[in-house]
């Protein structure tokens, strides 16, 4: 079945919101999905969108999502893309979309002058290896860490 990459609109936001719903999910995270359509619409289809969407058909059906936003390397001192999400339908797995995502968000990356990274959690293997397959490094150098909730709130409050 042919796939079909395109840019998400705000009548999209729906769908978007389904498919993080449903990654969310696979990911054993629903329990903090807390986005509403009202705040995708906000964030993804302002004047400088927070982030960009796009989805996947397979024939005229939803098949899957990724969401990215630019990036820059100050070493390199050239923007980049960071992949935050990649989601394909189970039924739709090793069937080339999630490889026809990849490479509209690749084309993305090098267009704007960078490069593309993402994160992928450590126990999710068949990720990791459809990354490996597509000739991705693993990065082994950095740990990622992250501020949210009262701990942002108390570094916050010392500015």
């Amino acid at each position: 079945m042919r796939v079909e990459v395109r840019k998400a609109t705000a009548d999209d936001v729906p769908l978007i919101l389904e498919f993080i719903r449903k990654l969310a999910e696979y990911e054993r995270m629903s329990d903090r999905v807390r986005a509403t359509e009202a705040d995708l619409r906000e964030a993804l289809f302002r004047e400088r969108p927070a982030s960009e969407v796009l989805l996947a058909y397979a024939g005229s059906e939803p098949a899957g999502f990724a969401v990215y936003f630019q990036s820059f390397s100050t070493f390199l001192s050239r923007p980049g893309i960071y992949l935050e999400d990649l989601f394909v339908e189970p039924g739709h797995r090793r069937a080339g979309v999630g490889t026809a995502l990849m490479a509209a968000v690749a084309k993305l990356a090098l267009d704007r002058g960078g490069a593309l990274s993402w994160s992928v959690l450590k126990w999710n293997q068949p990720a990791i290896d459809f990354y490996l397959r597509l000739g991705a490094d693993e990065v082994t150098e950095w740990s990622g860490y992250r501020l949210a909730g009262e701990a942002l709130k108390r570094i916050a409050e010392k500015a």
